[in-house]
């Protein structure tokens, strides 16, 4: 079987995790701090608060933003649910914004047609998040630009894109955004087993996320409302949740960090290949901005399903017959149940609905041989029982 991703562990990363277990900490030790340090210093930002999931750290932004009741936050419509569920938690209301029919990103022309909407209606939201989506940055300057003339904030929800760049700086660094957020479930470009970070360069916003991921409880004398009854104390200031990083799993993602960059052009190494295998098929390849460098995080392409005398469906089964796993990312989150009840109207995300319609990640993952790749391609391409193209 071909997976569409996997986790890649090397000598190095059990190393890294043995000393972490023969250690004296687990969790709440050394390793987190270090890792959140590292992390900041690769994305040139100033502050990394690391947590279970990237969910908890997309949970923990918006907390710190003050998302709540009453308030509004937008996101793309083509993203993991995650990117809609962290307002939801907090008490507030979601909505989407259409994608861009060649980056699959937030649109800012639909993202700036909506706000100019709002604005005439009063319904602005407090908080957009743009989804970076198989690891190519958003627009992020514009959506800057419109966060500014607007007067909301911005959550970049980069779970795809560890090691991107844009416009020549490191995702993560926050040039454009309040908090950037980034995965490290198994199949992202790094791992720790499962886990996320978020990254920012305000110190205001870090205390209050590492409050939030820690049931709300300090030991910092600056943040009590009372005086220290000795060194035992501490106080729970706020209602926050147990989304710590354990030091097992913080020393995972340091060794794997410390190897990102042969990662990033492994992924760039398969997806040209990609690109050159089916360049003289009916099926649409990843467009990149110039503007961007992508983490390459998913191979999106986009058959030409009549072309191919198939439907969506028979070629996932056809890939699934011959061993491959093929996946999409992602079902426009308004379309799932649990959204569909508020009453979101599939014409207004054309786009999303057109991209739905026919997109399939294909197997890419530093692992996977050059030849795998020309089984994946000559699957799409070759119906069973016809002749290899190959």
């Amino acid at each position: 079987m071909i997976p569409y991703g996997r986790q890649n562990v090397t000598t190095d990363d059990i190393d890294s995790v043995n000393a972490v277990l023969r250690s004296d900490f687990l969790t709440q030790g050394p390793m987190v701090p270090r890792f959140e340090s590292e992390v900041a210093k690769r994305c040139l930002a100033t502050h990394g608060v690391a947590t279970s999931s990237a969910t908890a750290a997309l949970h923990v932004a918006c907390l710190a933003l003050g998302v709540g009741s009453g308030d509004r936050v937008w996101t793309s419509a083509i993203t993991f649910v995650a990117s809609a569920n962290c307002a939801v938690y907090c008490g507030a209301s979601v909505d989407f914004v259409d994608i861009d029919p060649k980056t699959y990103n937030m649109s800012t022309d639909h993202l700036e047609h909506k706000l100019a909407t709002a604005s005439k209606q009063g319904l602005l939201p407090k908080v957009v998040i743009p989804v970076h989506l198989a690891g190519q940055s958003s627009d992020m300057a514009t959506i800057n630009a419109l966060s500014k003339q607007y007067g909301f904030r911005v959550i970049e929800d980069a779970s795809h894109a560890m090691g991107a760049t844009y416009l020549g700086e490191p995702v993560g660094s926050c040039q454009f955004s309040d908090i950037t957020v980034f995965s490290f479930h198994p199949v992202k470009i790094i791992t720790t087993g499962e886990g996320g970070i978020a990254t920012t360069n305000d110190e205001s916003l870090v205390k209050k996320m590492a409050l939030y991921r820690s049931h709300g409880i300090t030991r910092d004398h600056e943040q009590m409302r009372d005086i220290p009854h000795g060194r035992w104390y501490y106080e729970q200031i706020e209602l926050g949740f147990n989304y710590r990083l354990t030091d097992i799993a913080a020393g995972l993602g340091i060794s794997q960090l410390s190897r990102l960059d042969d990662i990033l052009s492994t992924r760039y190494t398969l997806a040209r290949n990609y690109d050159s295998l089916l360049h003289e098929y009916p099926v649409e390849t990843p467009w990149q901005n110039p503007d961007c460098y992508s983490a390459n995080h998913l191979y999106i392409i986009r058959p030409d399903l009549r072309a191919l005398n198939t439907s969506h469906a028979e070629l996932f089964e056809r890939l699934n017959s011959r061993g491959i796993t093929a996946n999409l990312h992602y079902i426009p989150v308004y379309r799932h149940p649990f959204y569909s009840v508020q009453g979101f109207r599939r014409a207004d995300y054309p786009n999303a609905e057109a991209y739905y319609a026919n997109a399939m990640s294909i197997p890419l993952y530093p692992g996977l041989a050059v030849e795998k790749q020309s089984q994946v391609v000559e699957a799409l391409i070759t119906p069973r029982g016809h002749q290899t193209f190959f």
